[in-house]
């Protein structure tokens, strides 16, 4: 195990060179001058140069990218072109938001896709596991953006059930610990600011995750449908064995490996599908804010969220790796 961790912490320091030179070389493809963007069209030839040489754009490309790659490591991913604020410390700021919306939308993509998959598995061609995968398919096929538009109009405009945007409410006050509002509302004991960020979440995290879900759904399926044909779940039940511990405990186990990939690889998915979600719904998180850079010409933030959703698709793919040893003790890593 010691071995594999080496050979993947090397290669993910490779595939993360590779992607902020990716980053960084279509960044500059951009059309648009940052300087010009941050003085105005009227700006004179003199200001912008003067401006461009205190952003560092007039020195060579191998040269400004090897600062940026100097500068990242010492987790300094520079200051924002318009703001004046360092990319770092608003990424810190602004990303629980993103995470929070990422784990309500695959915890609703768990908890509805495995189920609903085991089920359609059990119940193969029963009216239940036609309309399942129908939903499923429908699910896979909607765009993000409309979803969140047909959610907000339902729920919030017609049936003013639940708000149409932001994490709380104009008027609420919140002391953050770890801008998890959730969470902290938890670690003060506030259920009413629970609640009204738990209604908050609610759209967004159902947007986000039918995709995840329909996908889950129908890994599952397939993986259970391949594990309910194996010797050894006809042996259990020739055994005697109650059907309920055949599924949970024989066929569920040894079918759980690819669906642990595809949740692992939406959770990377996740937060740069979060892009589109947080835009439809003015979720303050790390997305709205890429759009908005990308618009406004700025390097540093465009750079410095791409490399930071990068770094964290990486990790998963490691955590997913190592996490099969434990759902199934026949994997072995190749030392």
């Amino acid at each position: 195990m010691g071995r594999y961790l080496i050979k993947r912490l090397l290669a993910l320091v490779l595939v993360l060179l590779g992607v902020s030179l990716l980053v960084f070389g279509f960044v500059r493809l951009i059309p648009g001058d940052p300087a010009v963007v941050m003085l105005g069209e009227r700006a004179t030839p003199d200001s912008i140069e003067r401006v461009r040489t205190q952003l560092g754009l007039n020195k060579p490309i191998y040269e400004q990218y090897l600062i940026f790659i100097s500068n990242a490591l010492r987790g300094d991913l520079g200051t924002s072109v318009l703001r004046g604020e360092p990319v770092t410390r608003e990424i810190l700021r602004r990303f629980p938001a993103t995470i929070e919306l990422a784990l309500g939308a695959i915890i609703f993509a768990i908890v509805l896709g495995i189920p609903l998959g085991i089920i359609s598995a059990i119940k193969r061609n029963s009216w239940f596991d036609v309309s399942s995968m129908i939903v499923a398919l429908t699910g896979v096929s909607m765009p993000i953006f409309w979803l969140g538009l047909m959610l907000i109009f339902l729920f919030a405009v017609i049936l003013h059930w639940l708000p149409s945007g932001a994490r709380l409410d104009a008027n609420t006050q919140y002391e953050p610990i770890t801008n998890l509002v959730l969470l902290d509302s938890l670690l003060q004991f506030n259920l009413a600011l629970f609640m009204e960020g738990l209604r908050h979440l609610i759209l967004p995290a159902l947007a986000l995750g039918t995709i995840p879900m329909a996908i889950i759904a129908r890994m599952t399926r397939s993986s259970m449908l391949e594990v309910l044909n194996q010797d050894y779940v006809r042996t259990a039940r020739a055994k005697g064995l109650k059907e309920r511990s055949v599924i949970l405990r024989h066929a569920l186990r040894n079918a759980l490996l690819p669906v642990i990939t595809i949740v692992g690889l939406q959770v990377g998915l996740l937060l740069s599908g979060a892009i589109l979600t947080e835009t439809v719904f003015s979720w303050p998180g790390i997305g709205r804010w890429l759009v908005d850079a990308i618009y406004a010409r700025d390097y540093p933030i465009v750079q410095g969220v791409t490399l930071s959703i990068a770094v964290i698709f990486v990790v998963i793919n490691l955590i997913v790796d190592i996490l099969y040893t434990f759902v199934d003790p026949r994997v072995r890593f190749d030392t």
